[in-house]
């Protein structure tokens, strides 16, 4: 074990355990077939965090994400990833391509929504944005189901989701993730977009 951990470096078990520490969060320990996540509550919502894998023929890719069911108050979807970071996957189904008018955050992000006032009201947030440019790779994006093999979400419940590939070990990272997540959940809140009430789903 201390050889391992010496070649490279704490494992993704102690790492998280960490941060749920340091955020007041839980650790789940969920053995080998459902894997471990850290979830964390803001309010009425919960931030899960955790990993899983896509396999395509002999290939296989682990990804690291975030997760949090919210009642979306008005239908306002969005998506905001940096330029590049997601490239080769088609635009989201029913968005307009966005800009703020800032011409360094537009060039450093995409943004799409089904609303442009209200991602120009989201980003007008100083902290939303300020906790975006913080992360190195970040796809954040509202959906209305889990997909194929997860969770389908009653009437009027969308989740806001992150996914990056490979498995994030950088406490200071997840922690600003979480933050990020915190803090659009409360905006989206004070907009009219979200309820600050119990999704009624468990992930």
């Amino acid at each position: 074990m201390g050889l391992m951990r010496d070649l490279f470096g704490p494992s993704r078990g102690e790492i998280w355990r960490q941060l749920a520490e340091e955020i007041g969060a839980d650790y789940v320990d969920g053995g080998f077939w459902k894997g471990d996540k850290v979830q964390a509550s803001e309010g009425q919502w919960t931030i899960t965090l955790d990993t899983f894998t896509e396999s395509s023929g002999k290939h296989s890719q682990t990804y690291t994400r975030m997760r949090a069911p919210y009642v979306n108050a008005d239908g306002f979807q969005f998506s905001i990833h940096r330029e590049g970071f997601f490239s080769g996957v088609g635009r989201f189904f029913g968005m307009q391509d966005l800009e703020m008018g800032d011409p360094q955050f537009d060039e450093d992000f995409v943004l799409q929504g089904n609303n442009e006032a209200k991602v120009r009201e989201l980003l007008q947030d100083d902290e939303v944005r300020r906790l975006l440019q913080a992360q190195p790779r970040v796809h954040i994006h509202v959906r209305d189901s889990e997909g194929w093999f997860g969770a389908t979400f009653p009437d009027g419940v969308d989740e806001l989701y992150f996914r990056a590939a490979g498995v994030i070990r950088d406490v200071e990272q997840l922690k600003a993730l979480y933050a990020l997540f915190s803090a659009v959940l409360n905006r989206l809140c004070a907009m009219g977009s979200a309820y600050d009430s119990r999704p009624g789903v468990e992930l």
